[in-house]
């Protein structure tokens, strides 16, 4: 129905109307709704109007409905039924018995660090439910959120969107990442070695070159860039055996798996590199609903067990062992 044609019906009425088929008294009726019994027989008579119906007619003390009344009472019933558990309540989230997607967009960073935490927790913590991880980035990462390809993004997130809301899950730091075998190198590196040696680059875009070599020109010095990636894991496998040098993400450079069998070694860089926010962002219309309140809690908690866990029981490299 148009929602023009709604203006000349009023569904209180329908309260009206339950009532006086439990009470089957104007009187009783209006007691249990607080009202005058001017205002109950009022209400009574818009009631016959809108449902074109006298719905009740008294016989003695009571007033007995008619046959339409008795023909749609369950109707009423059910409908508000509906309207007070489907509407009026506030939804709640059970995990244990929710069995649709958790889709989660990582940039490759992410995904290499937090993918397993993420489902460890979250299977165990919803048995019937699949989490399916998508690849985005800081530019696909709005996109994706816009057009509800996923529930939340993991990663550096632009802060120009008004679809967003978003929090800070850690500040980030970058350091060179080498193998002291391969490059000669040992950690804490000079300017003199960083420029010298050759570089490898984690690029989304295919770009050769980052704000690290602005600041190296500033400084009236040039780095040689050999090769470019997009993916954290393909130069971090390239950079054992090779006389190359990468500037990581700290945590990446931390990651247990790899640090035992690899024997890379990482360092500060020797200029001054900026770090860098990783967030979580999620659609603003979707804040309110319990499944995200309880995703955003628990990637929360996932996030900052495993930075801490990076943190302190990673192997540290050669210039923390020194200090």
């Amino acid at each position: 129905m148009a929602q023009k044609h709604w203006r000349k019906y009023d569904l209180n009425l329908l309260v009206t109307f339950v009532t006086l088929m439990e009470t089957r008294s104007v009187t009783r009726a209006a007691e249990r709704l607080s009202l005058g019994q001017s205002a109950m027989s009022h209400s009574l008579s818009r009631l016959r109007a809108m449902l074109d119906d006298p719905l009740f007619e008294r016989r003695g003390h009571q007033m007995v409905p008619t046959e339409r009344a008795l023909d749609i009472a369950p109707k009423i019933d059910a409908l508000l039924d509906s309207l007070a558990t489907d509407v009026l309540t506030p939804p709640t989230f059970e995990p244990s018995h929710f069995d649709g997607q958790i889709r989660l967009g990582l940039t490759d960073y992410a995904e290499l660090i937090f993918a397993p935490a993420l489902f460890d927790t979250l299977n165990q913590q919803l048995p019937l439910a699949q989490l399916s991880l998508r690849p985005v980035d800081r530019r696909q990462c709005l996109d994706a959120i816009k057009n509800d390809d996923v529930d939340a993004v993991i990663g550096v997130i632009p802060d120009n969107s008004d679809i967003l809301d978003s929090q800070v899950l850690y500040r980030e730091q970058h350091v060179c990442l080498f193998d002291p075998q391969s490059t000669g190198l040992d950690a804490p590196i000079s300017l003199a070695d960083f420029v010298a040696t050759p570089h490898a680059l984690v690029s989304t875009h295919g770009q050769l070159s980052s704000p690290i070599d602005a600041r190296l020109e500033a400084l009236g010095y040039h780095r040689q860039v050999v090769m470019g990636s997009q993916r954290f894991l393909t130069v971090r496998q390239l950079l054992k055996g090779r006389q190359l040098l990468c500037t990581v993400p700290e945590l990446m450079a931390r990651l247990d798996t790899f640090n035992d069998a690899d024997h890379l070694v990482f360092s500060p860089p020797p200029i001054e590199v900026p770090g860098f926010d990783i967030g979580l962002a999620w659609r603003h219309q979707a804040s309110g609903h319990p499944k995200m309140q309880w995703l955003i809690a628990q990637i929360t908690t996932i996030v900052d067990k495993r930075v801490a866990s990076l943190k302190t029981s990673s192997p540290l490299c050669h210039w923390q062992k020194e200090t």
